[in-house]
Formats: structure tokens, sequence, C-alpha cells
């Protein structure tokens, strides 16, 4: 497991950039164990530097385990309350990288399929006529053999909407063994199969524009890579995305 990083700190947010495999699901019995979980991750001298304690932190949104990068809390009850408010009508913008199978035609588009539970199998998601709305908008930013970076930014917050409306598409996310199906795809030289089987979903929060709220000033945020996605697309010969 990687390390969480602080993106940016002030007397009423806290921005993280989480790494794959922490899980941010919260029992009602325990509401601050997922950020106790993120803040195990959190170098010490960050946590003591920025004043990073799980019984002061609110967890304004979550991640799936698999999936890396921005994590927004709030310091107190007031803030937390205006960003949620801001997430529920769509004014915070959410940018998303991912490396998936295949390349989409055409190169860049919407995904409009609305979501339900699969009642075959409760882990997951389908698309569903009668389900809720859910809007993706995508868009190619790289390719090799096999695989593309995309990406998205999600118009609605459905649960593993990104997930759903890729493998839905033909083009599931390169280590999504719930969504994606085969590891590999025919991919035989041993340098990309490494790269290409990283053990979670190569999907990262990348980009999180907030507007100006009570709690804060408008910012626009960036994570760096992880460490196995910048070594995949290394590999690949696929050029790293420069925030703008």
């Amino acid at each position: 497991m990687g390390v969480a990083g602080v993106v940016y700190a002030d007397e009423r947010i806290v921005v993280l950039s989480k790494p794959a495999g922490v899980s941010l699901a919260t029992r009602r019995s325990e509401p601050g164990a997922a950020v106790a979980r993120l803040l195990a991750t959190v170098s010490p001298a960050d946590r003591d530097a920025h004043c990073l304690t799980a019984e002061l932190l609110h967890l304004v949104h979550r991640l799936d385990v698999g999936t890396s990068g921005l994590v927004l809390l709030a310091r107190d009850g007031d803030a937390h309350r205006a960003l949620v408010t801001a997430l529920s009508t769509r004014l915070v913008a959410k940018t998303y990288l991912a490396l998936v199978w295949g390349h989409p035609r055409p190169p860049a588009g919407r995904f409009e399929w609305p979501l339900g539970p699969d009642r075959g199998d409760r882990r997951r998601m389908r698309v569903d006529g009668a389900g809720r709305s859910a809007v993706t908008v995508f868009g190619v930013v790289g390719r090799a053999p096999h695989v593309a970076l995309l990406r998205l930014e999600p118009l609605t917050g459905r649960t593993h909407q990104l997930r759903v409306h890729l493998a839905h598409a033909g083009h599931p996310i390169v280590g999504d063994d719930l969504y994606g199906g085969p590891r590999h795809h025919g991919v035989r030289d041993p340098r990309r199969r490494a790269v290409l089987d990283p053990g979670h979903t190569l999907l990262h929060a990348w980009r999180l524009h907030l507007p100006e709220t009570a709690a804060t000033p408008e910012l626009i945020l960036h994570a760096p890579l992880p460490d196995d996605l910048s070594a995949a697309l290394a590999v690949l010969g696929i050029p790293a995305p420069t925030p703008e």
C-alpha cells in the first residue's frame, strides 16, 4: 500500500491523495474508522505539520478501495455541509484518469446509461433502463497496443459509475477483476503483462475543481499519478498527462 500525500490544507478543509487499497467504507457504528484508515497512510511528519487527527476530520466523499487519488475532508461541521451541498448540486467538477482495455470509437463522447443494482451479485452495479440516470464524459488522451488512457468526467455520482460504464462500452478498466473479465487480453510481452496486472483498478481521481463556498476559496487541485500507473504508462510509451 502506498502513502497518502497532503495536496492541500487550510483551517477548514484538507485534500489528500489516497493510495489504492485503502477502504473508505463507513459503518454507522464506526463513523471515524474510514478517516483513521486514511490518515494511517499519511506520514507522521505530515500529520503533525497539518494537525491531522481522525476525531477532527469529516469525510466529504468516498473513492472505491482500488481507486487512488483526491479525497476531500472538512475540519468542521459547517464546512462539511457546504462541501456536501456543492457536490450534491454538481458544483464540484471531478476528473479521473483510467487505463482501459481497447481503443474507444469514437475517441470522445458521453455514456448516458442508467445504473441499478445487479440482483445476481450484490457487489456489482449494472446498466439498467429502470435505474438512476448516470452520465460520464470521456476522451482518449493516449494509446498503446491493447490499451488506452482515458480522461473521465462523471456528471453524476452513482456507485461504480465509471467502472460499469466503461465495462458496458467494452473497455473495462485495467485491473478491474469485478467488471473487467480476463486480465491480460492477449498481451504477451512480459513487461507489459506485469504493469497491466496491478492488483487493483488503474483508476485515479486526478483533478478536483472546487467552487468558492463558505468553507473554501475556488480551488483546482491535482493528485500526482501513483507509482503503478506511472510505471505502466512509461512501459507502454504513453505520455503522462500534465495538469492544466
